[in-house]
């Protein structure tokens, strides 16, 4: 075998092993989302069994009617759960992208007194999990009387969202050259149009994936609305989960159907942004 046919035939081994690896990778990855995707079909005893039963014997389509019906265990009033996630979720996310964009901003492009110590102090909270500031929230809202409310629970997004987007778009706002600006701003535009017209396209798919991040922390975050809300006006659609939970019994399938619920808007969105998700995450990436 001359040194060209054993060239191509490493690279078609190495070839064959990158997808091989890549597939299995992808598969453990998947599984669990099959895994609630099939058990939202399958019976309860198909769920329970031991050992696992791989492939169902019999699927159906009851969770998801009872569900929708306001039929399932409990009446699960799903419209207003899914109504009350997206009201907040896209209100904290619009909130904390324009003070991140802000904060980004003036960290990428300011100096200050103390803008490293400040920057510090707004990445250290993000070592502070949620649930320890549970308890905190809980009694001074109940002093502010906003438990059990959407302005509560979107605050709380916010101030947990603010720090990362801060760091997230500030790092993107690097990666654009100030001389881009400072052109604009010769050519005649003002700081505001030099910012709005050049800076902020380039630094869009940063943006956008900060947004992303932000939308998904505040539609999937259970600790803090477990505790900050008690009825259906505001309840979401993570702790509209524990309605399938009894004294005794747990109706698995009806809370695998509503995190299926749950997944499909997250998986829209990032299929929608996923073009300025990945230019974003690459980017950001490269440093400049």
């Amino acid at each position: 075998m001359n040194e060209n046919a054993k060239a191509r035939y490493t690279g078609l081994v190495l070839s064959v092993a990158h997808k091989i690896g890549l597939f299995l990778a992808m598969a453990v990855i998947c599984m669990p989302g099959l895994w609630i995707v099939l058990s939202s079909f399958r019976p309860t005893v198909e769920i329970m069994s031991k050992p696992p039963v791989w492939v169902p014997q019999s699927l159906s389509g009851d969770a998801y009617v009872a569900m929708f019906s306001g039929l399932g265990q409990g009446g699960i009033p799903i419209i207003s759960y899914f109504t009350n996630s997206l009201i907040i979720s896209v209100t904290s996310t619009a909130i904390a992208l324009a003070i991140g964009m802000a904060g980004g901003y003036a960290f990428a492009r300011f100096r200050f007194r103390a803008k490293s110590s400040i920057f510090l102090g707004l990445m250290l909270t993000r070592t502070v999990p949620g649930i320890a500031l549970s308890l905190p929230l809980f009694f001074v809202y109940s002093k502010l009387g906003i438990i059990d409310t959407h302005f509560g629970l979107i605050m709380a997004y916010v101030a947990l969202n603010v720090p990362f987007t801060i760091w997230l778009i500030d790092g993107f706002f690097r990666q654009v050259p100030k001389d881009l600006a400072e052109a604009a701003q010769i050519d005649g535009c003002t700081r505001w149009q030099a910012f709005w017209q050049v800076e902020f396209p380039l630094a869009g798919p940063g943006i956008a994936s900060a947004g992303i991040f932000a939308f998904l922390t505040s539609w999937n975050e259970f600790a803090l609305a477990s505790q900050l809300t008690r009825s259906v006006n505001s309840k979401t659609l993570p702790v509209g989960l524990l309605d399938y939970t009894a004294e005794f019994t747990i109706d698995w399938r009806g809370m695998c159907a509503l995190a299926v619920v749950m997944i499909i808007p997250a998986l829209i969105l990032t299929f929608i942004v996923q073009k300025h998700l990945v230019s974003g995450l690459t980017s950001g990436a490269v440093k400049g």
